[in-house]
């Protein structure tokens, strides 16, 4: 079967590593410049076509992909005179990658139905590095007559690909699964700043707590930076764990209901872009958990 044509916005460390691995598999790809202009000329000089606009790049692709950082950078693409839906056509498709919010992911969808497209989420779990070799765990959501006819693509992307429901229920499933994320690395960041306090060694406080039922991948990115001084294990910026939160808190509220648990990780992580620190990764709220005992021990 010939390979339908890709429209990619966002090559970011995880667009430009999706990127390439379609390229790899001979996907005609057309992109556009988003922020990152190195990675859109390397994406060029690998046989890919630039466009303009959002919306000529929509006209010349059967499937249009956006992996960008917020809702309103996705509406911002995908509405206006020179958007992706004013460049869409019977049976093209359009996947967002990124992390959203469903009430918005929702609406767009109404609007992408209305210009006779189909429109799907597929939030991602796992790394750049994942996805260079097709590795990605793919949440994908909408109709299921739409998943199963780009499911070969997917399948192109990642290793686990889940249809997880109706429109929306990509973006829902990643929003719970980044909020216990950030609590429980933002709880053991905590806990290694607490045993410094206490002078106790990290690697030992690690052993004993990696060697319950408390083990989990989570622990071990944060123990990376923690003891081994690599913060890229989880390569996943603090400014974006803050929005993924807040994110995660405003789901809530639109339900009507609190989120109680997320609202310590949510302050911690608010003071931390404060500071300075919105683009180290995660596991580097150690750092900001240490400093912050260190300016307010009792002397």
């Amino acid at each position: 079967m010939t390979k339908p044509a890709i429209g990619f916005i966002g090559l970011g460390l995880m667009g430009s590593a999706m990127a390439q691995r379609l390229q790899t598999l001979d996907y005609q790809l057309n992109v556009i410049a988003n922020r990152s202009r190195a990675n859109v000329d390397a994406a060029v000089a690998r046989g890919a076509t630039e466009f303009k606009t959002c919306r000529e790049l929509a006209e010349a692709s059967d499937v249009v992909m956006l992996c960008v950082d917020t809702s309103a950078s996705v509406e911002a693409r995908m509405r206006g005179a020179d958007g992706v839906i004013a460049g869409l056509s019977d049976g093209m498709t359009v996947i967002d990658f990124g992390t959203s919010l469903p009430a918005s992911t929702r609406e767009l969808g109404a609007e992408v139905s209305a210009a006779g497209a189909d429109y799907m989420d597929a939030p991602l779990g796992r790394t750049p590095a994942h996805a260079v070799d097709g590795l990605l765990n793919i949440m994908g959501a909408g109709e299921k007559a739409v998943f199963d006819r780009v499911k070969p693509v997917l399948d192109d992307l990642g290793e686990n690909v889940f249809h997880l429901g109706p429109l929306g229920a990509g973006h829902t499933v990643k929003l719970i699964n980044n909020f216990f994320a950030m609590t429980v690395a933002s709880s053991m960041s905590e806990a290694f700043a607490m045993a410094d306090l206490a002078s106790v060694d990290r690697q030992t406080l690690y052993d004993v707590m990696s060697a319950g039922p408390l083990h989990s991948g989570v622990m071990d990115f944060v123990k990376g930076y923690a003891v081994d001084g690599n913060p890229n294990l989880l390569e996943f910026a603090i400014k974006n764990g803050r929005k993924d939160i807040g994110y995660y808190s405003t789901m809530a509220d639109d339900a009507g209901v609190p989120s109680l648990m997320s609202q310590s990780a949510k302050q911690a992580m608010s003071i931390a872009l404060t500071q300075g620190r919105g683009d180290q990764m995660i596991p580097q709220m150690v750092d900001f958990f240490a400093d912050m005992f260190a300016s307010q021990k009792t002397k």
